[in-house]
């Protein structure tokens, strides 16, 4: 089959504005937005938000700007509005263990009650319980309580007093202790010189009675001091029975108060009776004192605070389950927090410090993570794993390890924790830990792909305009006629080169919808027009193509030698493509092939200079065993050729180009000029079937843009697969230049078809023989090998003979 030469209306996919059933997209904002042309992972995403078993996490994989973010986020919110509203989470003081808090549950807007019910009752009990101890009942019994012991204590004295007396000396007591001293005949204290003149027999006398008196007043204070514990211990329990009627009535109130059914009301109950007993065993502190108040005030506050409520996770006028995008996922933010802080070089805290995280927070909803930002740190994402694999987590501040300073631990009750994550990342990523990491697949169960492109069809395109629309009025920017949509959709369609297929990244059409806007309000317009399109492309193109603007120039001044006019052996325009990331572009390079007897075979330069790639490599290797097949019937062949890409100083990857390079080393070989107007890309496979290959738009304009700075003379065209026709998007200046008659693009599907358009003489097929006829390509190339193959023959009979004669 022969080259086919390509209409204008083969080269690029037109969209008619009135096909698509508006006139602008004001008619549209109203439509809900659909999942434009991501029907599988709309599927997908919706069964995992829909499990409500554990394990059913969703990992999201697709290309940045797919809206695989966005909408995620859009059915997490659908999905949590169908959800109950979690509980609310508290820690509280652990009276048995103060440096472990424990954690309590209460339903939703129960926690923010909680702690102001127990504030309101510590409040409370600042004014209530000195207002106990002061009644009239009070005071009567516990006057009575120290008067029993004042009378008991003060016979008991009054018995120690007489023994001192009976031995000579006079007591009383100062400071909490009892001071003796002994006395003379007159009555007076006598000094310790006077003691020590006095006879020794005396002295010894008034040693023994000390020594007796010292055993009595011991014998005073074992009596004594249980009456005095008996006395505070019945004032201890004459307030406790006073102010306990108070207490039971305030916790009442808190009990009444938490109206709903609370999961944990064991738990909170067993809390609220320490309270209870902690308040007793600290009465006093509630008494005002004469003296040292203010110590009192301090150690008051500090018992006080021990009551206080945190309330870490809040979630009162919640409607539906939590949904929170974590955006910095560091430790503290993703697992929660303790704050500390300094006193006198030490770190401390208390359970009013713990802070909750997103983990925490989005308990019985959702959480959206980014995988990239999860794996910057190593300790988030393993400890990330433990909650996936156990279902709890320990609040903990790793920092304090490392701290300089000495630091009071904490360590919180850990929590059951019920949250679906919904990781975004690549596909890459995604492969790479479902083979380093087994347990990943376990608890990432659902995989919802978003597709790079999608089928174009009248259903997608108008959910692509009602896109446009939503973001129109989002941003508040004018609409879009339907002129323009339809040059907004013929974008997405050059985006992925396919013309039946259209670009799923819609923060780039987003982009230009945007820009657009802006053009158009720049020349004071009030709906965005195909101009305000083109110009939005134009001013992008300007912005990023430099380097291809270089390249032409190179071209035009001669720098790089391109030649596009004229016939040549051995020489040829091949086609190549450079992706800079945000932007592609193609141009033409000379390949260039020489061939003479031998016996080394094909040789590949880029590939001795380690400039080629493995793809290149292969598509070479691939070459020479179609060409090896093509003169199987004189084999083995006495070749000697070599392939290069003529000034290329940054290496060669892809197989593109393996149809150019056959056929410049067929004109070597059967010394045919091949016509140098007309570019080849195409890889080709060992039965010599033309391939498809990627960037044929980029790679024909680039060609264009040299011809036309050339002059074109209606000699210059392309030669690509036929089965890259559809994925033909070319810029209309292109398509024009086509419909003039002054640039061509051919297709083949055959390695013989391109073959005969380069020459202008048949391919050649072979007879029974494998011959091919002497008028053919292949006929020229097959005798130049069959002179190749006698002159190496001739060559090695001369080398016999010159051994011979020495």
């Amino acid at each position: 089959m022969p080259t086919s030469k390509l209409t204008p209306t083969d080269l690029r996919l037109t969209i008619a504005p009135d096909t698509l059933g508006f006139a602008d997209t004001s008619e549209l904002q109203e439509y809900a937005l659909p999942w434009i042309g991501q029907e599988r992972a709309e599927m997908a995403a919706r069964f995992g938000l829909g499990m409500d078993q554990p394990d059913y996490n969703l990992f999201v994989l697709g290309e940045v700007g797919s809206g695989r973010s966005s909408l995620l986020r859009q059915a997490m919110v659908a999905a949590a509005a169908n959800r109950a509203v979690p509980p609310d989470l508290c820690y509280l003081h652990n009276f048995d263990a103060p440096e472990r808090p424990q954690a309590l549950r209460l339903p939703a807007g129960q926690g923010r009650l909680l702690r102001q019910l127990m504030a309101r009752m510590t409040k409370s009990l600042q004014t209530e319980i000195p207002r106990c101890l002061e009644g009239q009942d009070f005071k009567a019994e516990s006057e009575r309580i120290e008067k029993t012991y004042k009378a008991e204590e003060a016979r008991n004295y009054a018995e120690l007093e007489a023994f001192a007396e009976a031995r000579k000396f006079s007591i009383h007591r100062e400071a909490g202790r009892m001071v003796f001293t002994l006395v003379g005949k007159k009555g007076h204290a006598l000094t310790e010189d006077e003691v020590l003149a006095l006879p020794k027999e005396h002295r010894a006398e008034v040693e023994q009675a000390e020594q007796e008196l010292r055993a009595e007043i011991t014998r005073y204070f074992e009596k004594t001091r249980p009456m005095e514990r008996v006395m505070n211990e019945a004032l201890a329990a004459l307030r406790r029975q006073v102010v306990k009627p108070l207490l039971d009535h305030e916790f009442q109130e808190i009990r009444s108060g938490l109206k709903k059914q609370i999961k944990d009301s064991a738990k909170l109950n067993t809390y609220l009776e320490q309270v209870i007993h902690d308040v007793l065993d600290h009465l006093e502190l509630f008494k005002v004192s004469d003296s040292d108040e203010e110590i009192r005030q301090e150690a008051l506050s500090k018992v006080l605070s021990l009551y206080r409520v945190n309330l870490i996770v809040d979630n009162d006028g919640l409607k539906g389950a939590p949904v929170i995008v974590e955006d910095n996922p560091l430790f503290r933010s993703l697992f929660g927090s303790i704050e500390y802080q300094s006193e006198n070089d030490v770190l401390v805290t208390d359970f009013t410090r713990i802070r909750a995280g997103s983990l925490l927070k989005a308990h019985g909803g959702f959480l959206m993570l980014h995988l990239r930002d999860l794996l910057a740190d190593s300790m988030v994402w393993e400890k990330l794993r433990r909650l996936l694999r156990s279902g709890r987590l320990q609040i903990e501040e790793p920092g304090t390890t490392f701290a300089p300073i000495a630091a009071v631990s904490l360590e919180p009750e850990a929590v059951d924790v019920e949250v679906k994550i919904i990781l975004i990342g690549s596909r890459e990523q995604y492969y790479e830990l479902q083979e380093e990491d087994p347990e990943f697949g376990r608890r990432f169960r659902v995989k919802v792909d978003f597709a790079e492109s999608f089928s174009s069809s009248a259903e997608t395109r108008r959910a692509s305009a009602i896109f446009v629309a939503h973001t129109c009025r989002e941003l508040g920017l004018p609409h879009f006629s339907a002129a323009a949509v339809a040059r907004l959709l013929e974008d997405g369609h050059r985006e992925v080169d396919d013309q039946s297929r259209q670009s799923a990244i819609f923060a780039r059409t987003e982009a230009f919808v945007m820009e657009s806007a802006a053009l158009c309000r720049a020349r004071a317009g009030h709906l965005v027009e195909v101009r305000d399109i083109e110009a939005a492309l134009h001013a992008r193109t300007l912005r990023h193509d430099y380097p291809d603007q270089r390249l032409q120039e190179a071209i035009a001044e001669g720098d790089l030698l391109i030649t596009v006019q004229g016939e040549k052996v051995g020489q040829l325009n091949g086609l190549t493509q450079v992706d800079l990331g945000d932007y592609c572009f193609g141009f033409p390079e000379r390949v260039t092939a020489r061939t003479f007897a031998g016996d080394d075979g094909l040789l590949n330069i880029e590939r001795e200079v380690e400039m080629s790639g493995p793809i290149h490599d292969k598509g070479v290797l691939i070459l020479h065993n179609y060409l090896s097949a093509l003169f199987a019937h004189i084999a083995p062949l006495a070749l000697n050729a070599s392939i290069v890409f003529e000034q290329e100083y940054n290496g060669v990857e892809g197989d593109s180009a393996s149809c150019a390079e056959l056929y410049v080393l067929l004109s070597s070989l059967s010394d045919l000029p091949l016509k140098q107007g007309i570019a080849v890309t195409g890889a080709v496979n060992q039965h010599g079937e033309v391939l498809p290959v990627g960037g044929v738009n980029e790679k024909i304009e680039g060609y264009f843009r040299v011809c036309a700075t050339a002059g074109l003379d209606g000699s210059q065209g392309v030669l690509i697969p036929r089965r890259n026709r559809r994925h033909l998007m070319l810029e209309r200046k292109v398509v024009e230049a086509v419909a003039k008659g002054l640039f061509h693009i051919y297709t083949a599907e055959h390695a013989s078809e391109g073959l005969e358009l380069l020459t202008g003489l048949p391919a050649g097929t072979a007879n029974a023989a494998g011959s091919y006829p002497s008028g053919s390509v292949l006929g020229h190339a097959q005798k130049t090998l069959q002179a190749y193959r006698r002159a190496c023959q001739a060559s090695g009979r001369l080398k016999k003979q010159r051994k011979r004669l020495r």
